[in-house]
């Protein structure tokens, strides 16, 4: 999965801190990031700090190792460098997976940051809070922290057999049951009604699984497996699916990298390990 970078070492700590004229720059704009794309060698590089005309200013991210990562709202892009696109890193190995992790990350920031540019309370101004990752509102002292979303996927069982799944938009390999958390509600119960307003079909023995942060969507994802319960009749749901099958375990295409955590779910079950 992407948060499975040993031996980098991911910090997420929030400094005050400069950069250095070698620090990396992490642009994200429209769902894409500013890099130089090689797919031959299945590698990604971004722009350093040095490489933007003076006067840009740039914000502290997060670092990984020594390498300390910012992100920069200029216009100017740097000589030689594209933006490409994020989801596309989910259909190949384009990189170790501490850059994926890394452009992920900076990806949620900087959403987290060009949507509290003022103040939802009273409308002003925010500013960055020097101390904490969080932004705050010198009109009337409003406190934004980041925002992550709670969501779960769900490996249903029914014997040898797992419950696959397609999206009706958007991303086309395998998946399982997915869903956002509501307000009131506990992760089980989540689990209980995704799975029914998805396919129609009841469950038990909900049992946590692990958990992922995925900050293409701003998530953190929480993975549980279940049992289903009762008839195993599946009816889709189709403005959510356009496909749902029991599967069995040797016949379970996998996604196309090993990235997400929906991905490791299916390949346990797949071995036989779940």
């Amino acid at each position: 999965m992407i948060q499975d970078i040993a031996p980098h070492v991911f910090n997420n700590h929030y400094e005050n801190r400069q950069p250095s004229l070698d620090s990396v720059v992490l642009s994200v704009r429209d769902g894409a990031v500013l890099c130089v794309l090689n797919t031959a060698e299945k590698d990604i590089r971004f722009p350093k700090v040095r490489e933007y005309p003076q006067g840009c200013e740039f914000q502290y991210l997060f670092s990984i190792d020594e390498d300390d990562y910012f992100m920069c709202d200029s216009e100017d892009c740097p000589e030689g460098y594209q933006f490409q696109k994020i989801n596309g890193f989910l259909r190949e190995n384009v990189a170790d997976n501490y850059k994926v992790l890394a452009v992920f990350t900076a990806y949620h920031l900087e959403c987290w940051y060009g949507d509290n540019r003022y103040c939802g309370r009273c409308g002003h101004k925010t500013e960055y809070d020097l101390k904490e990752r969080a932004l705050r509102c010198p009109e009337c002292g409003n406190v934004i922290y980041p925002r992550i979303n709670p969501a779960v996927i769900v490996g249903v069982r029914n014997g040898d057999r797992l419950l696959l799944t397609k999206y009706a938009h958007g991303y086309g390999h395998n998946a399982l049951v997915a869903g956002f958390t509501e307000i009131g509600e506990t992760m089980e119960e989540t689990v209980r009604r995704e799975v029914m307003e998805e396919t129609g079909l009841q469950v038990t023995n909900i049992t946590y699984y692990k958990s992922q942060p995925w900050g293409i969507a701003q998530d953190i994802l929480i993975g549980y497996y279940c049992d289903v319960e009762g008839d195993d009749t599946i009816k889709m749901d189709p403005s959510e699916l356009k496909y749902a099958e029991w599967v069995r375990r040797e016949d379970i295409v996998l996604q196309p990298t090993n990235h997400s955590l929906t991905n490791e779910m299916m390949t346990m079950f797949k071995n036989g390990m779940k």
